[in-house]
């Protein structure tokens, strides 16, 4: 007879959504299992945020030493080694990997590698790998099992020719040119990326700006940086006719009824991500999908009592802080620590260089929504610290209740945006105005001292501009 045992919560998978979901659940003392079909961290963790971002600081590195004369410095001969950069970055991931699961072990919860399935509710089978064919009997599911990326049609993935981004952290060789389809988050960390060690790089998006979730400004900066790398940028532009040869790929791009043909040794398909619910689900198990994802109500429960999902499979915006933010509210609401809460503002970022990060509304859909509203810009060329480090490109832009000074939005392309973004963001949490961040003494000299500038423009106070 197969083995059973019982747990309070089985998560199925383990990425930012899953492994916090289920580390939450041990702190407060329940017995948890998770399973994982790969490795703690998920794809995320292994194929994701954190070996790319390991990719893009050797990339920023790079670029930066090779100015290093901008600063005094001399340098005979920068170079790099490509299989080096990628060996580091699996380093990276395996380091944090190892990390999750010790978390696992402290928090006493029972992991286990596998292909799981929800069986019937509070009844999960292990269907493939080392623990095949056991049953978690539990009272409660969370399911959390992300998304994977979108394929274009008719266009298989090889790992060589085309690849997807997880092939792309796997490869050894650097490409000497590559078109990336999709300008997202993802197509443009990987455009400046490779661009950076020296491919020539074409970045093609179909609507009409790069980074479309982004506010325009932001955007239009970002466009004109990239140009200016040396990276050839092609939106609202259409590919067509993929055709891959034994050397090269060659592609159709279609913009305002005239065609362009051009070709790369490689194509990397970055268009956007759908639902991982392969055999997720047994035939006795019929959940509620909207858009092929999973349905929740206010307390993440699905159309099932006792199953409950949080993450990426629940539908965008697909970043892993919201996952995580889901998971362990999920987790809290479920186990009575407070309500469970759903996601209402959060931060996105890119990390090309220069970084891109935002949050709450973009001026476009302010001005949409009717509001009466005020923007204050701060550029990064005032800023000391800035010039001083030779970082001085982009800005801080703000958007504030012109009556109350209330935040809607806050938008920021610039060295460390990614970082200097929470101040905004909590900001926004604690319903704080303009002029309190304006109020607010920040260190000089400092890049955050633009964030303070931004909200003084707003009340027409901004001191260095």
């Amino acid at each position: 007879m197969a083995e059973s045992t019982e747990y309070d919560l089985v998560v199925i998978g383990g990425g930012p959504a899953g492994y916090a979901g289920a580390i939450r659940a041990g702190q407060l003392g329940k017995r948890v299992a998770c399973v994982e079909m790969e490795r703690a961290g998920g794809t995320c963790l292994n194929w994701g945020c954190i070996p790319t971002k390991a990719l893009l600081k050797s990339a920023e590195l790079f670029q930066k030493i090779k100015k290093a004369d901008t600063f005094g410095l001399s340098v005979k001969e920068a170079g790099f080694d490509f299989a080096k950069v990628m060996e580091r970055s699996r380093g990276v991931a395996g380091q944090m990997a190892k990390g999750v699961e010790f978390l696992f072990r402290k928090n006493k919860v029972d992991y286990f590698v596998g292909r799981a399935q929800v069986a019937v509710a509070g009844m999960v089978e292990i269907t493939e790998g080392e623990h095949k064919g056991k049953f978690l009997k539990t009272k409660n599911i969370l399911i959390a099992t992300g998304c994977k990326m979108r394929r274009i049609p008719d266009l298989a993935v090889d790992g060589v020719r085309v690849m997807t981004s997880r092939e792309a952290l796997a490869a050894k060789t650097l490409p000497k040119s590559i078109i990336v389809v999709g300008a997202g988050a993802i197509g443009v960390e990987f455009a400046y990326f490779y661009n950076a060690f020296g491919s020539k790089v074409t970045l093609v998006e179909m609507l009409p700006q790069i980074l479309p979730v982004e506010d325009e400004e932001v955007a239009k900066t970002l466009h004109r940086a990239f140009e200016k790398q040396g990276i050839a940028v092609h939106t609202g532009t259409k590919c067509e006719n993929f055709r891959v040869g034994k050397d090269a790929v060659k592609v159709n791009l279609v913009k305002d009824g005239k065609t362009e043909e051009i070709e790369a040794e490689v194509v990397l398909s970055a268009i956007g991500v759908v639902p991982n619910l392969e055999s997720v689900l047994s035939a006795k198990v019929k959940l509620e999908l909207e858009r092929n994802y999973v349905k929740v109500d206010d307390s993440y429960q699905t159309s099932v009592k006792g199953i409950y999902a949080a993450g990426d499979i629940i539908g965008p915006p697909w970043l892993a802080h919201v996952a995580t933010y889901e998971a362990v509210n999920a987790v809290n609401g479920l186990f009575g620590h407070g309500p469970a809460k759903r996601v209402k503002s959060f931060p996105g970022c890119t990390y090309c260089q220069p970084q891109v990060a935002s949050t709450g509304l973009t001026e476009k859909a302010a001005k949409e929504k009717g509001l009466d509203y005020k923007v204050g810009k701060f550029p990064f060329t005032a800023s000391g610290k800035a010039v001083a480090s030779a970082e001085a490109e982009g800005f801080v832009k703000v958007i504030t209740d012109a009556k109350s000074g209330e935040i809607y939005g806050a938008h920021i392309i610039g060295s460390e945006a990614t970082e200097l973004i929470a101040e905004y963001g909590l900001a926004i949490h604690l319903e704080a105005t303009a002029e309190e961040i304006h109020q607010t003494i920040h260190a000089h000299p400092t890049l955050s001292e633009a964030v303070m500038e931004a909200a003084a423009a707003t009340l027409g106070e901004a001191i260095h501009i």
